[in-house]
């Protein structure tokens, strides 16, 4: 059976590659005569796979030495509540808000403090990257908490917020490894792999080493201390070890394709070649500002409900699966991330070009 292009924005498309080596090694991983799924966690097997996976991600992001690489579970609903838990020493710490995904952990930290909201996009439906040059920072924040890629609406800060010394927390969920990031411009990233990493079930943190608190309040769970999880090389408990070997092979596969200034040029020339032909479209329409627009997750529409779900079925008889939007906003979104090959998003256009041509007079 031949593969569909899935532009679902996750879990989403991995690399064939990478599906092909794992298919390879699902009986027998390197002459170890069992599978990475029946292997201990505390293997030397095992041991191998986790730090070749986090000497790989730290070569890939240039992270620097005072950083600390995890993999947890629990996903990006539980960073909502890990990073106040953690991070939140003086009670207090102030938000952009761009999307839902901010949303909810804006109203998680609220269980732990007093988060203030510094800047929103909210009221032109996220369709746009408030202006944070000179935010209104509270001197007692303990951190700036920012979503990098707005996966909902499709937005993405192409430039960072100005923190005024704050400690700067993103969620990279859906553009982790889609380009080359300078990690010591923040104390903390997160990323749930489902979207341009691994399978679902994983969790990527990367924190800066002094905010590991071994002070923490009592009351905060063993599993949900940063400082547990770094002080066991994430290895406290038994950890989603099959989806830590997956993201290991896609951070080689990366690796071999030469890293993520070949990755973004891969990337730049997929998204510039959706957003050229909504931009010359006379039925298809961008959501988004066109200065904040996510080069992973491109959110449309056409001029009705009705010919968006017309062209969301037809889609699906030619080969190509999840483009409807988020149920929450509706209309229609291409995930390209980085295991979404050319071909792919050329196969797209030619399709949204023949649909157009099919209802335009």
């Amino acid at each position: 059976m031949k593969r569909v292009y899935n532009f679902s924005a996750g879990p989403a498309v991995l690399p064939e590659p990478v599906l092909k080596q794992a298919a390879e090694e699902m009986l027998d991983y390197k002459n170890t005569g069992m599978s990475v799924m029946e292997m201990s966690h505390r293997s030397k097997a095992f041991e191998k796979i986790l730090d070749e996976a986090i000497l790989d991600l730290k070569k890939l992001m240039n992270i620097p030495d005072n950083y600390k690489v995890l993999f947890v579970q629990g996903g990006g609903h539980t960073q909502f509540a890990m990073v106040p838990m953690n991070l939140m020493k003086h009670g207090t710490a102030d938000y952009i808000i761009t999307g839902a995904w901010a949303q909810k952990a804006y109203k998680e930290a609220k269980k732990y403090g007093k988060p203030r909201a510094v800047a929103s996009s909210e009221d032109k439906g996220f369709t746009y990257i408030p202006d944070c040059k000179d935010l209104d920072i509270n001197p007692d924040a303990d951190y700036l908490y920012m979503c990098e890629n707005n996966t909902i609406y499709g937005t993405v800060f192409h430039d960072l917020p100005n923190t005024k010394g704050k400690v700067l927390v993103s969620d990279m969920s859906s553009c982790i490894l889609s380009e080359p990031v300078d990690v010591s411009k923040y104390g903390l990233i997160y990323a749930g792999a489902q979207k341009n990493i691994g399978p679902a079930g994983t969790t990527i943190v990367i924190i800066r080493e002094d905010l590991l608190r071994v002070d923490l309040d009592t009351s905060v769970p063993t599993m949900l201390s940063y400082q547990i999880h770094a002080d066991n090389n994430s290895l406290y408990n038994t950890p989603p070890t099959y989806g830590i070997y997956i993201c290991g092979l896609v951070f080689k596969w990366l690796l071999n394709l030469g890293g993520l200034e070949e990755m973004k040029k891969i990337n730049l020339k997929k998204a510039n070649l959706l957003y050229d032909y909504l931009d010359s479209s006379k039925l298809f329409i961008g959501n988004v500002e066109k200065k904040d627009r996510s080069l992973m997750n491109v959110t449309f529409h056409t001029p009705s409900e009705e010919l968006d779900n017309a062209f969301i079925k037809e889609s699906v008889e030619r080969g190509f699966t999840n483009l409807k939007g988020h149920r929450s906003v509706g209309g229609i979104r291409a995930s390209i991330y980085n295991a979404m090959p050319y071909e792919g998003v050329k196969a797209l256009v030619d399709f949204m070009e023949d649909f157009e041509r099919r209802h335009t007079s």
